[in-house]
């Protein structure tokens, strides 16, 4: 089983790209286990680990409903943001500037064949992370993602996730909000989630800014602890 990810920063790059390149890497890892299956061999497959910001853009999850976003095109536009339907799981999420979001394109073969722990696994990285902020994160039963103060009035969610797999092969993520510009996701009700808050890293920890790079080695470290894996930086340019 090949435990070696190749890790890459796109840094800031348009959803649409993102959504085309990991596409790509997902067919390329699963159209060689197909061939592997038919010619009985044994060729490793990749697994991969995209970190990317987005400029402004709403997703909407396959079995997600639109009206859950708030606001029309003319008001997208004036935001400067966009809007797409995807083949993910979940409802609708927003992404932006001070966010890190995380594309793990995994052939679960090589890890664990369990998309639930799959699923708590993602969510445990991001716990770690925060929890090396200071901050005790948690999951809220029936709701993917990782929330602060769960199960009170003031329960919010900073991390949101949403995966799809096909033959074992992941693709899509997570999107933690590290120095995010909440007012966004007033344009829209979070996951579908009605009366619940939305809070980014900054935010909780009083400051104007919090290092993007710092957040990614944390998460990076735990994500390997977790998965068992190895992470391959790849500066090749997309």
């Amino acid at each position: 089983m090949n435990k070696n990810v190749e890790l890459r920063d796109l840094g800031l790059k348009d959803y649409k790209e993102t959504w085309d390149y990991q596409e790509l890497l997902f067919k390329e890892v699963v159209d060689l286990k197909i061939k592997n299956r038919r010619e009985g061999s044994a060729v490793p497959t990749p697994n991969h680990f995209l970190f990317v910001e987005h400029p402004h853009v709403y997703t909407l999850g396959k079995s997600g409903d639109i009206g859950n976003l708030l606001v029309d095109e003319k008001v997208l536009e004036e935001k400067g943001a966009t809007f797409y339907k995807i083949n993910r799981g979940g409802d609708i999420t927003y992404h932006g500037p001070g966010q890190i979001v995380g594309y793990p394109i995994l052939d679960l073969d090589n890890f664990f064949t369990d998309i639930h722990k799959y699923l708590r696994f993602l969510e445990e990285m991001v716990i770690l992370t925060l929890g090396e902020y200071g901050l005790k994160a948690e999951r809220s039963e029936g709701e993917t993602g990782v929330w602060l103060d769960v199960g009170t009035p003031f329960a919010r969610k900073i991390c949101a996730m949403g995966v799809r797999a096909s033959r074992w092969v992941t693709m899509h993520g997570f999107a933690l909000n590290v120095n995010a510009d909440l007012g966004y996701f007033d344009l829209m009700i979070p996951c579908g989630i009605r009366g619940k808050a939305v809070t980014s890293l900054n935010v909780e920890l009083g400051k104007q800014e919090v290092p993007m790079d710092e957040v990614k080695g944390k998460l990076l470290k735990h994500f390997e602890n977790l998965f068992h894996a190895q992470f391959i930086k790849q500066n090749k340019p997309v």
